[in-house]
């Protein structure tokens, strides 16, 4: 590449400032960085994951989300569109949750064509020195800025590439409380969990890292799958991270009933952000060591897996809205 990256990097006495090129056109860069569906594929330092719940990209607009961060903490961010110029410039002004820390700063991106390459420079100034040296040593800014971009440009690289992570999210009327009780507690969790026309039957739970949970669901014509979860984080009431796989009844690892080349295991990251009483629950799917055949396999069912996901967060929403209304809650059977 034709370039010269600048990597992040402290200017004057209150701004970080950053430089990268990208082998692709700018309308490309610029709708990466303005679109949710790519944003939330490459936003934020390395480990973080983000949630949106609303993005208007024009002036007066607003983006709200959260990033979730590898310990289990959400940082809730705003950011306000001041300018919008498609495809060559970005102007906001980007701040943190109305009681947390001071991290308010103004924000600068422009995208530049240089040949078949992007330039885009990004320049965040701080209402002062002091809080552009609280941001540094606090959160990391210089490396969790470069981070950010070197993710932007792995995505962009990756864009012709079939994806290898399924994404799926659905926003409840709901408080995040009760979301994730319905998630982890086995009563609640078998009056919805699963496709629709399936009725779970059995189910065995072990909240906790290292723990696990074995469940079997019937469907309407009598076919019975058995599947497990394999916990390895659990961050009340934010986030779980699980190894999950078709199961047997002693809860050994089988194949798919009917897709004999579906993945073994996936490692599955379950979000729940709550904002203004609502919370959106965001679902990451990515296939453990796939074989080539099972990489194919689960490219090309992703429409698939976000229809059954549709089905299930029917079922949960309609759950969630009979324990928001008072209407009795009936336990399972094991």
């Amino acid at each position: 590449m034709n370039n010269k990256n600048i990597p992040a990097t402290l200017v004057g006495d209150r701004e970080i400032a950053s430089t990268r090129f990208f082998d692709a056109p700018r309308e490309l860069v610029f709708k990466m960085w303005t679109d949710p569906e790519h944003i939330g594929r490459w936003w934020g330092p390395r480990g973080f994951t983000t949630t949106t719940f609303h993005m208007d990209v024009k002036p007066g607009g607003v983006w709200r989300f959260v990033m979730h961060g590898p310990d289990g903490t959400d940082y809730e961010n705003n950011v306000t569109y001041l300018e919008v110029f498609e495809p060559e410039r970005l102007v906001y002004q980007h701040g943190g949750a109305a009681d947390g820390e001071p991290v308010n700063f103004h924000v600068t991106v422009t995208f530049e064509s240089v040949g078949s390459q992007t330039k885009l420079t990004m320049r965040m100034v701080f209402p002062s020195a002091d809080k552009r040296d609280f941001v540094v040593k606090t959160h990391g800014a210089l490396e969790g800025l470069d981070g950010t971009l070197g993710r932007l440009e792995e995505q962009v690289a990756r864009r012709n590439e079939p994806p290898e992570e399924f994404v799926t999210s659905r926003t409840f009327d709901a408080p995040r409380e009760l979301v994730w009780k319905a998630w982890t507690e086995r009563d609640r969790l078998m009056q919805w969990f699963g496709p629709k026309g399936f009725t779970m039957t059995t189910a065995n739970l072990d909240l906790r890292p290292g723990g696990s949970f074995l469940y079997a669901m019937r469907g309407s014509d009598g076919m019975e799958m058995w599947g497990k979860f394999e916990y390895r984080e659990i961050v009340p009431p934010r986030r779980m991270v699980f190894v999950n796989y078709f199961s047997d009844a002693s809860g050994g690892i089988t194949r798919h009933p009917l897709s004999p080349t579906w993945p073994l295991k996936m490692l599955s990251t379950t979000t729940l952000a709550e904002n203004e009483g609502k919370t959106t629950v965001t679902i990451r799917w990515r296939p453990i060591d796939p074989t080539p055949e099972e990489l194919r396999t689960f490219n090309a069912t992703q429409d698939g897996m976000r229809m059954g996901w549709a089905g299930t967060f029917d079922r949960l929403g309609e759950y969630l809205a009979k324990s928001n209304s008072g209407s009795s809650i009936v336990g399972g059977t094991s």
